[in-house]
């Protein structure tokens, strides 16, 4: 009796009658029921939670920013969720949204408080406070979808953050556009600044130059009145022979009128250079006030604080002390001029009185004694005046220098500022529009993530498909050897080599088997949409893994006898627990490790993710063989149960339990 003979009449009493042919029927159908049906049923669940009921409580109050700005967060937020397909939505009070969780009207409720737009405008008022979104869940109403809840509120907080961050961000970078401003402006006063005092500066030196001139005519002139005064000291001793010797003495005395004259008005001229000199640096320290007050009230109509205003001012101030100090030595050294040249004045009346006075010395020789006292005075005088005159020319030339040295430190100080502030310009970022923008974007949200999937499962039911489509299998073996004998008793009766009786006896299961993944799998692709990125070779392993399953609980039913089917429920339970069809079996505790690596569910599971989502196929062998391996050993299980079972006992003509 050969091998397909057996199986062939193990078929045939099977479909004998209309209700055994209806048994083997469902048989094929169980796995399309547990399987396809359970996959068809949570295919895609994400797509319909707008169908669970949420509470939405908007208690925000909106808040006003200091520039003026409106922030209505919470409406925002609202809005958005409302308009979203994240859950139903439901705007209600807080009692409401309590009591409807509680009750299980909503399945949770979220709330944006009073002050959430308030919160996240805190930063801004350097009194930071987190803006709260409240969750309010209830497990009895559901588990999974408060977990949802959290990761739906977890992206609201995400762009609120990020919003909020890159408005905060843009303030920011335009106050460096304002600093950049104000500091240009400064940074071309100050080059203005440091043009005058350059000018302030070749001036002085000028004057300095004219004014060391004017001592060395000043000390020329004191030593030539000194001469006349020696001469008109003896003139009263000898009126004879000045009577002879004075009679060129008018042209003499015109001659020395003229040249005090002359003085007198390179005098007025120098006063007048020192006055015009005096005023400018006037001028310039009344422009530096005006200036002050000026940089003073831009900082405060730009927003700087009063404090800080008032440190520029100081820092101002210091910068601008050696000008107010050169000022004042250059009005000092303007009013010893004007002395000067009143001085150079009163000798130049003098020299003219001289002159007007030698006429009526040749006209009376008589009178030469008086008019020689006389001349020896106003000589004198004249002498006096010079050395007055030759004093102030020192103290001029003192006070130009230190005029022309301070306008040098001026002019030092103004360049430095100048530089500096052109520097400092350079350090300070000043990005246009477009950058700003951008900057504060990535500042709001320095972090993107990009997802990259080597491969798609595409939906939550195609995920699942791997665990489910061999646990659909399993169970279709373990429901097959409800109805199909395991070993033939005719066969055992005919001692049949143990291996054809054993091989007879797991063929049609096996048969049916096959036909159970055929149907299934037709299922599962056209009608739920689960669609295989190697369908062939998907097909092909479900086949595989059929075999394999339909060899072990042949093998458990052909050795243990109705033992074998509690054996199959109990190694279906391990499967369940250790295959890592739902969560990585990683996750599992440490003793269940060896389950996962010995039992042939979590392979099955691992040959089909790769299958069914494209992954790579380089580790698929591994897989093949255990399943190759099982099937094999399950057959070689089988034929030891149908050699050991050729010998009757009483407990197989008369078992204790049937099932």
């Amino acid at each position: 009796m050969t091998i397909l003979r057996l199986a062939r009449t193990e078929l045939s009493r099977l479909t004998a009658g209309k209700l055994p042919r209806l048994a083997v029927a469902a048989l094929i159908l169980v796995p399309l029921l547990y399987g396809c049906l359970y996959l068809y049923a949570n295919s895609d669940p994400y797509k319909r939670l707008d169908q669970i009921p949420a509470a939405l409580v908007m208690q925000d109050a909106g808040a006003t920013a200091d520039d003026g700005t409106r922030l209505d967060a919470g409406r925002k937020v609202a809005d958005k969720l409302k308009t979203s397909d994240a859950f139903q939505w439901h705007e209600v009070s807080a009692a409401d949204a309590e009591a409807g969780v509680r009750d299980g009207k909503y399945t949770f409720s979220l709330t944006l408080p009073k002050d959430f737009s308030a919160s996240l405008l805190s930063s801004g008022e350097f009194e930071p406070r987190q803006g709260q979104i409240t969750v309010t869940t209830n497990d009895a109403n559901n588990y999974l979808v408060g977990t949802i809840a959290d990761r739906v509120v977890g992206e609201i907080r995400n762009s609120v953050a990020s919003e909020v961050g890159t408005d905060a961000a843009n303030k920011f970078l335009v106050g460096f556009g304002t600093i950049y401003s104000k500091t240009q402006e400064a940074a071309n006063g100050a080059t203005q600044l440091a043009d005058g005092a350059g000018k302030a500066r070749d001036g002085a030196h000028e004057l300095a130059s004219g004014q060391q001139q004017l001592l060395s005519g000043a000390q020329q002139l004191e030593s030539g009145t000194g001469t006349a005064a020696q001469g008109a000291s003896t003139l009263s001793g000898g009126l004879n022979t000045l009577q002879d010797k004075t009679k060129d003495l008018p042209a003499q005395t015109k001659k020395l009128a003229d040249g005090a004259k002359q003085v007198a008005d390179g005098n007025e001229l120098v006063a007048q250079k020192g006055e015009l000199v005096a005023g400018a640096a006037q001028g310039f320290v009344n422009d530096l006030d005006q200036l002050e007050s000026d940089i003073a009230a831009r900082l405060r109509a730009d927003g700087l604080p009063e404090a800080q205003v008032q440190q520029v001012i100081v820092d101002l101030r210091k910068l601008r002390g050696p000008i107010d100090t050169a000022n004042g030595k250059v009005q000092g050294v303007a009013g010893q001029l004007r002395t000067l040249a009143n001085g150079a004045h009163q000798v130049s009346d003098g020299a003219h009185q001289l002159a007007s006075a030698t006429p009526a010395l040749t006209a009376g020789i008589g009178q030469a004694a008086d008019g020689g006292r006389q001349l020896a005075s106003g000589t004198q005088q004249l002498h006096s005046g010079a050395t007055q005159l030759r004093q102030g020319e020192e103290k001029a030339v003192t006070g130009t220098n230190e005029l022309a040295s301070g306008t040098s430190q001026l002019a030092d100080g103004a360049a430095k500022l100048r530089d500096g502030l052109n520097s400092g310009l350079g350090q300070i970022p000043h990005p246009d529009k477009e950058t700003r923008d951008a900057t504060a974007k990535t500042i709001g949200d320095p972090v993107a993530i990009q997802t990259v999937g080597q491969a798609n499962a595409g939906s939550y039911g195609a995920g699942l498909a791997p665990f489910f489509l061999s646990l659909a299998i399993w169970i279709g073996a373990f429901v097959l050897f409800l109805l199909v004998r395991p070993l033939s008793n005719r066969a055992l009766a005919a001692r049949q080599p143990a291996w054809r009786t054993a091989i007879a006896g797991w063929l049609p299961a096996a048969v049916l088997g096959l036909a159970q993944v055929v149907v299934l799998y037709a299922a599962v692709t056209l009608l739920v949409g689960i669609h295989p990125a190697h369908p062939v070779a998907t097909l092909g392993f479900l086949l595989l893994t059929s075999l394999a399953f339909v060899a072990i609980v042949h093998a458990l039913n052909a050795l243990f006898g109705a033992v074998g089917k509690f054996l199959g429920l109990v190694i279906l339970i391990l499967q369940l627990i250790s295959a890592g069809g739902t969560f990585p079996w990683q996750t599992l505790p440490d003793p269940l490790y060896p389950l996962h690596h010995v039992l042939p569910m979590g392979y099955v599971v691992d040959g089909l993710r790769h299958l069914l989502y494209g992954g790579t196929l380089s580790g698929l062998w591994v897989n093949l063989l255990v399943l190759l391996g099982y099937l094999v050993g399950g057959l070689a299980v089988a034929t030891f149960a149908a050699h050991r079972r050729r010998v009757w006992t009483v407990s197989q003509l008369k078992p204790e339990l049937v099932l």
